[in-house]
């Protein structure tokens, strides 16, 4: 009698907390990949967001692996995506005063 209730409680359990690990850990980081990149076309900017983060962080003159720069990636993908068009300013704002 208590199989009867117990079985479909641990299916929609098993089946509602694997949806959450597949979008937490794949979908999510997809649809913020998704959403920079549009944001970077959309303003005609031709670089990847980690070539972003490599060309800022040299201009402040630090030097940072490319696993670090992966690891920035992702986090500011996932939790500050505005941080790319402010680190794109900042390199090209840098690149004009250099011309000058």
């Amino acid at each position: 009698m208590a199989a009867i209730i117990i079985i479909p409680i641990l299916v929609v359990v098993l089946i509602a907390v694997s949806s959450y690990l597949v979008y937490t850990l794949l979908l999510r980081d997809f649809f913020s990949k998704r959403s920079i990149n549009q944001t970077l076309e959309k303003y005609n900017i031709e670089k990847t967001p980690s070539q972003i983060i490599k060309e800022y962080y040299e201009n402040k003159g630090e030097s940072l692996s490319h696993q670090a720069i992966q690891k920035l990636e992702k986090n500011y993908r996932q939790n500050e995506p505005e941080q790319f068009l402010a680190m794109y300013d900042a390199i090209r704002d840098n690149d004009k005063t250099k011309e000058k």
